[in-house]
């Protein structure tokens, strides 16, 4: 998937049956979903793939044991069922994660035992395992630094966990075997329409500033957080019907919950689930839920919300976090779609929503990671309706990702690259040099970097350290040391000049101080 060979593809077709505006979780399962069903799709991105809120999630793949209690069966039916299908589907990145609910009143454990299986039953044929109650001895065995004190006994459960930005990546991949144009730093700036109807969109490439029209029967806008800019770009008129969430996530050393099981709390003050995740060998805590009043493409977290979530860290750990343990800081945006009457944004939807404008623009928001396939079906049936093209179906169900593999590469770094951990192999038995480490407290190795280059778009030091690699959300400091050696790879590889190395040297750092959680307000 080379960036330079898809630009070149895109300006030189005539037109595309489905053009996709957004490259997250939802664009790009679109862009699967249309090229596996025969069409002609391409997808372009303004900044690369996964920027927004599809790298910035909690990291788990799950039916949403709050959305059950919220009573939305249909939800968590439709979300166990494809949690299922992306186990079978990416193995190299989606894996099975034991949960804990600790109890401290007697009356828990039975409660939401019995909670948990329904949450199984629902599962069916896709259950990743049985919930059972856990004894007080049993819940510090799996989980030993979770609070002693009052602990009266432990819920088990199984979810699953993943590597959002990633997936992303290798669903960038998979598009583009399939035939898709998959393109990232290329912007939609306009709408071309014949007799009123979308006729396809404008374009600037952002890495030259270069502009062209490309044609399409059917454009797709997925842009998450951002769909009402899109929508009003169609039609001034166009009301908004996004409501913007703000989550937040701390990253702690592994030391603090060292156990292999996930922790969850089912009820925090803003009546939200927060989850301590083992991820990367870190610990991920979070997350919170702020109404913002607007979207952002690089959130910042409030300091409020950090606190909120040490508070809770602090509550439920036998050794309390302190401000200058955090690894990270990141947070994520989510796109809540209106609901009169729903109170915070944390009862809103979670549920995607289409929408086709007059001129024949398809809308999809809401939604979460687990359900994009489904989003993807879903958004390319009301397309292919809407827009005059030819139904057809693609079964994406069974579609293996790219990367898939059953076998898991010895080499703790190349893991999440499944098959392709051969391809760094052969990077590194060809140039020796490139097994160094990018920095000491990174497993990361310069091969990787060659690799995303050569193989997966990645044009930028912040690609690299934000998303081809997560350095930036495992620890940000180190990964702002590593970043002079990521821009003379980067610049090695892709024929920059020794100004555009420090250039982006200066502006990652820029950004990776915000991951930085300096001190407690």
């Amino acid at each position: 998937m080379q960036r330079a060979s898809a630009l070149e593809r895109l300006r030189a077709a005539g037109s595309f049956d489905v053009l996709i505006v957004g490259g997250g979780a939802t664009g790009l399962g679109a862009a699967v979903e249309a090229a596996v069903r025969g069409h002609r799709v391409a997808l372009i991105e303004r900044h690369d793939f996964a920027k927004g809120t599809s790298s910035r999630s909690t990291k788990l793949v799950h039916g949403g044991v709050r959305y059950l209690k919220q009573g939305n069966i249909s939800l968590v039916r439709e979300a166990l069922r494809e949690r299922g299908r992306l186990l079978r589907n990416a193995p190299h990145l989606v894996h099975n994660l034991a949960f804990v609910i600790p109890n401290y009143t007697w009356w828990d454990g039975p409660f939401y035992g019995i909670g948990l299986k329904l949450y199984d039953a629902m599962a069916g044929g896709l259950s990743l395992g049985s919930s059972r109650v856990l004894s007080r001895k049993e819940t510090l065995g799996m989980i030993p630094t979770v609070e002693p004190e009052g602990l009266a006994s432990g819920v088990l459960y199984h979810d699953g966990q993943f590597d959002d930005a990633r997936l992303a990546i290798n669903l960038a991949q998979t598009a583009d075997e399939h035939g898709a144009v998959v393109l990232n730093y290329c912007a939609c700036t306009g709408f071309i329409k014949d007799a009123g109807r979308i006729a396809g969109v404008k374009v600037r490439d952002e890495e030259t500033g270069g502009e062209f029209e490309v044609r399409a029967r059917s454009v797709i806008n997925a842009t998450g957080v951002f769909v009402d800019s899109l929508r009003t770009m169609d039609a001034v008129s166009s009301r908004p019907v996004v409501t913007v969430s703000q989550g937040v996530h701390l990253v702690l050393p592994k030391a603090f919950m060292p156990g292999e099981a996930a922790m969850m709390i089912p009820k925090t003050a803003d009546d939200r689930v927060l989850f301590a995740v083992p991820w990367h060998d870190c610990v991920v805590i979070g997350t919170t839920d702020t109404p913002v009043p607007e979207a952002s493409m690089e959130p910042r977290a409030l300091a409020e919300e950090c606190r909120f979530v040490l508070e809770h860290a602090r509550k439920y750990l036998s050794r309390d976090p302190a401000a200058a343990d955090v690894l990270s800081v990141f947070a994520g945006q989510r796109p809540l779609v209106k609901t009169a009457g729903a109170g915070s944004t944390a009862k809103l939807s979670r549920e995607h929503t289409i929408l086709v404008s007059e001129s024949g623009l398809v809308t999809i928001t809401g939604g979460k990671w687990t359900t994009y396939r489904k989003m993807a079906e879903d958004v390319l049936d009301h397309a292919e309706k809407a827009c005059g093209l030819p139904r057809r179906h693609g079964n994406t169900k069974e579609l293996r990702i790219h990367g898939w593999t059953l076998e898991c590469p010895a080499e703790e770094n190349l893991q999440v690259y499944g098959a392709d951990a051969a391809g760094i192999r052969a990077l590194l038995h060809a140039h020796p040099g490139w097994a160094e480490r990018i920095h000491p407290a990174l497993a990361y190795q310069q091969a990787e970097v060659i690799w995303h280059a050569r193989h997966e778009q990645a044009r930028t030091v912040e690609d690299v350290l934000a998303r081809r690699t997560r350095a930036l959300l495992l620890n940000a400091r180190a990964s702002i040391e590593a970043a002079p050696v990521v821009a003379r790879l980067l610049a090695e590889e892709l024929g920059r000049e020794d100004a555009w190395r420090q250039a982006q040297v200066n502006a990652y750092t820029e950004l990776a101080r915000g991951y930085i959680f300096e001190r407690e307000s």
